[in-house]
């Protein structure tokens, strides 16, 4: 049995860890939306349209305000497209595209796992992955590895990572048995996402970032994991190193559920290319993850009183459907970009 324990911990459900901390949340609320910076939306979308069923919930020019909330140069523009699964307004994809923004570059070329820095992947849930994976192949997108088995327990599941154009990738999860939870929306393909996997440079210094600095609650938090025997996995370690390279993950969450969880995972020692430095737009890639909150200023105070940095001081744009709002940014220690606002 494969018990690739810290990477399963995202999908199988194991009790919330004891707290180990008592800091209050930044936010109580699961993340809103993450935004994907690509070079063309239609292209991007035909994913998750065509094989997810998801709706447009809403597509137009981007704020010139917003633009300069990601620090963009005067003058650039671009058009956002905000995706979901029908009648569910949270856990949403925003695809967004620069137009006169400077130079792009992939954030994560080549997006090898043991690569730090930004967000590997989003995460979801999926159904028939054999047919998922046919269909991906087919309008252009790629995979990482093969469709990869695994067991935990009772659980028999399915994963694959997904690599679609600019190098965003997906990460998909299939559970054969038993079945999912009933608090999870019942879908026909894929899920909204659920969570927003980063591979980092310490787990430990991110682990701290996300319950000391914005409070979150512990998921899960493993030790260094090694295979007790050479196995396939869908991180793509090579086979024969399997039991000798550990890894060890974290997952957090602001509010316990299925939905809203940020993970990260260290690859311990394979030493690959640190991309921190290119998290930032105009650079293709996971660019954000949006969580929503009461306070904004006091969301902010609270953070630097913490100790840590904002990278993007509270800005005001347009941001539809949701209307005038204020929002700011911090960077995770590995460069990938957290952006809190208020709605009207």
């Amino acid at each position: 049995m494969q018990r690739l324990l810290a990477l399963l911990a995202a999908f199988i459900p194991l009790s919330p860890l004891a707290a180990e901390h008592e800091t209050t949340a930044v936010t109580e609320r699961p993340w809103q939306e993450a935004v994907v910076s690509v070079r063309d939306i239609d292209n991007s979308a035909r994913f998750f349209r065509e094989i997810g069923g998801y709706e447009e919930k809403w597509r137009g020019p981007i704020d010139p305000a917003e633009a300069q909330a990601w620090q963009l140069p005067d003058g650039a523009s671009g058009e956002s497209l905000l995706l979901g699964p029908a009648g569910q307004d949270s856990g949403l994809l925003r695809l967004v595209r620069f137009d006169n923004a400077g130079r792009q570059e992939p954030m994560r070329p080549g997006a090898r796992a043991w690569d730090t820095g930004c967000y590997f992947s989003l995460m979801v849930r999926m159904k028939d992955m054999q047919a998922i994976y046919d269909d991906a192949l087919a309008m252009g997108w790629w995979t990482e590895t093969p469709i990869t088995y695994l067991e935990f327990g009772a659980s028999k599941l399915n994963v694959m990572v997904f690599r679609g154009p600019d190098g965003v990738q997906v990460q998909g999860y299939e559970r054969l048995e038993p079945p999912l939870p009933e608090t999870i929306p019942e879908f026909e393909r894929l899920t909204r996402p659920f969570n927003m996997m980063q591979m980092v440079r310490d787990r430990d210094a991110s682990y701290d970032f996300y319950t000391r600095v914005l409070g979150f609650d512990a998921f899960y938090k493993g030790k260094p994991y090694l295979a007790p025997e050479p196995t396939f996995m869908p991180l793509g370690i090579p086979r024969n190193l399997t039991t000798s390279i550990p890894y060890r993950a974290g997952i957090v969450f602001p509010v316990p559920g299925e939905f809203g969880r940020m993970e990260t995972i260290e690859i311990m020692g394979l030493d690959g290319r640190d991309y921190a430095e290119r998290c930032r737009a105009p650079n293709f890639g996971i660019l954000a993850v949006r969580f929503e909150v009461d306070d904004l200023d006091r969301a902010l105070t609270t953070i630097e009183q913490r100790g840590w940095p904002i990278a993007v001081p509270p800005r005001s744009f347009q941001l539809q459907p949701l209307g005038m709002l204020q929002a700011f940014s911090v960077a995770t220690p590995d460069g990938a970009l957290i952006q809190f606002y208020q709605a009207p």
